[in-house]
Formats: C-alpha cells, structure tokens, sequence
C-alpha cells in the first residue's frame, strides 16, 4: 500500500481507519483516539498476544484454560442446582409453570424429573 499515506487525523471512514492500521500496525505502541472502537480494541489486544514470546504465550494459554475449566465447573454447578431446586419443588407440590419460572428449566425438563 505504498500509496496509502493519510495521518491519523486525516481518517474519515472505516475503510481509511482499516488501512492505516494495516500500513502502520507494526510502529504503533498505542491505539490512537481515532481508532478507539470495538473493532480496532479487538484488533490491538489480538496483535499484542500476537507479540508474546513463547512462554508469555505458553502462560497466556495456560491461564486461558483455567479460566475456562474454572467457568464450566461454575456453569455446571449452577445447571446442578437449577435440577436439584426443581426437585425439591416438584417433591413440595409447586406447579410445573412456577418451577420453569423459577429455575429457568424447560418444562419437558422438569417432567423428565418426575
């Protein structure tokens, strides 16, 4: 793109704001106010885990599956208790329709409970 050569402050569309950080991705050690959107966010956390070197990025892996183990357990408890709580309603005589409202549970799976 050699003849691409607007500064930052000549950016006026998407596209120009594309090309730019394209043309200058690699000199940039800050994202310009003019490039602070979602996209761009994006971009720039993504080139910088890009950067890492192979045992930054070996921790950052690392910490990643973590977190995700960490969010399934949680989401896994949290559907375990929906189930346990439909339970003990359908054992009070609660109404199928207050249980799927209270749990968030379907009603087929609340019958499957019975």
């Amino acid at each position: 793109m050699p003849k691409f050569n607007k500064s930052v402050d000549e950016l006026e569309t998407r596209f120009d704001k594309w090309l730019y950080v394209i043309r200058n991705l690699n000199k940039l050690d800050r994202i310009p106010d003019k490039l602070r959107e979602k996209i761009f966010d994006k971009l720039f956390e993504t080139a910088e885990i890009a950067r890492f070197t192979r045992e930054q990025a070996r921790s950052y892996e690392d910490s990643l599956k973590y977190y995700r183990d960490l969010k399934n357990s949680l989401d896994t408890a949290r559907d375990e208790g929906k189930i346990e709580v439909a339970k003990n309603l359908l054992l009070s005589g609660v109404s199928i329709d207050l249980i799927t409202k209270s749990t968030g549970l379907s009603e087929s799976a609340i019958k499957k409970l019975k």
